[in-house]
């Protein structure tokens, strides 16, 4: 399994750039200590509730990870090809 300090060194790679949740609407975020903040919402993703969505993979809606914070930005973002690269966890 990835580990989580490689899934975190890539979401912070691609800081301020363009993602997209499933529904289709873009947004960028900047990393601030180990949190990502979604451009334009008041609250912060803890890199934590990367970590607990990324042991329920392979994720393949947003269902799973409802009782994070922030669960459609964090399944944005680690079902985005940028963060899985080769190691393609889910269906997206």
């Amino acid at each position: 399994m990835i580990s989580m300090d490689t899934v975190w060194a890539r979401i912070k790679a691609h800081e301020g750039e363009t993602f997209h949740q499933v529904r289709g609407k873009g947004f960028t975020y900047t990393i601030v200590g180990a949190s990502l903040v979604p451009e334009g919402i008041n609250q912060n993703i803890p890199r934590s509730e990367f970590e607990k969505a990324l042991g329920l993979l392979s994720l393949e809606s947003t269902v799973a990870v409802q009782d994070l914070r922030g669960p459609s930005y964090i399944y944005a973002v680690l079902m985005d090809n940028r963060i899985q690269k080769e190691d393609a966890w889910g269906s997206r």
